[in-house]
């Protein structure tokens, strides 16, 4: 078995993770540290895409690393050693989310998400998904209001489903890949939570936006967001994640003129997160 790593840089990885996920549609493992992203793929020899043989080549106009290592005869077991659950929030001072993979044990205190690894898109371990939660944490514990919530770029699903399990609904989500939005709908029917996923271009236009809007986005992304929104499609609380702690002024400038206040935000190594309330509604 090989397992090929491809790193790159935060910023890339949107573009990087795309062009893999038409290579490789089986899946793609993905590990986030502080100044690289890494997405491995596993195959047999002759089996994984030809990347070339050099150390450094161009991947969506950008360079990249990639190294091909053979993996040992237990990797499966290796494999699940690696995914572990992951708790976000502090269940002794309010809610929490207990994100595991289907063979850990299950925590019925916790509002819980179950995430297969073996499928592409996320596990939730990334750290803008944990920023993410973080902030819908926050949200749930001061009492206010659910309501409706949108996933923008809902990946496997994770952020819709674990905002199910903390009180809001309905849930609607959207994402340009394919095999994204049918990951989400499994993830959702697995965890027993009723949400509608599309595939949706953010590019050509935004659907309709709920009250409560989670987007785990690049900023370039976030700017077309910022820019596709209106008076009438505009939330009271928008979510953003997916930039980088050097994007904050960037994102601001993109959704400051809009109304929309920032009350918030997180970092997780070089990663960032905003929390955005609409003019009045607070």
């Amino acid at each position: 078995m090989i397992r090929l790593a491809v790193r790159c840089q935060p910023e890339q990885a949107e573009l990087v993770l795309a062009e893999l996920t038409v290579l490789a549609p089986g899946g793609v493992e993905e590990v986030a540290a502080d100044g690289y992203v890494e997405y491995a793929i596993y195959g047999a020899e002759g089996e994984l895409p030809d990347l070339g043989e050099e150390e450094k080549v161009v991947i969506a106009g950008g360079t990249v690393e990639v190294e091909a290592t053979e993996v040992a005869d237990d990797w499966a077991d290796r494999w699940r050693t690696f995914h572990k659950p992951l708790l976000v929030g502090d269940p002794d001072r309010g809610p929490a989310v207990w994100i595991r993979p289907p063979w850990e044990p299950e925590r019925a205190d916790l509002a819980e998400v179950v995430v297969d690894p073996g499928q592409a898109f996320g596990t939730g371990a990334h750290p803008t998904t944990r920023l993410c939660i973080e902030a819908l944490i926050e949200i749930a514990g001061r009492g206010d209001p659910f309501g409706p919530l949108t996933d923008l770029g809902c990946g496997s699903g994770v952020l819709a489903i674990a905002a199910g399990k903390l009180g809001w609904r309905p849930l609607e989500g959207c994402d340009n890949e394919v095999a994204a939005v049918e990951a989400a709908r499994e993830n959702a029917r697995v965890n027993g939570v009723e949400a509608g996923f599309d595939r949706i271009d953010l590019k050509s236009g935004l659907p309709a936006l709920a009250p409560t809007t989670v987007a785990n986005l690049t900023a370039p992304l976030l700017e077309i967001v910022a820019n596709g929104l209106s008076a009438e499609n505009l939330p009271e609380t928008l979510i953003c994640s997916g930039l980088l702690t050097t994007e904050y002024d960037r994102v601001l400038a993109a959704f400051g003129p809009h109304g929309l206040v920032e009350t918030g935000r997180g970092a997780i190594g070089d990663w960032g997160s905003l929390v955005f309330a609409r003019e009045g509604s607070r």
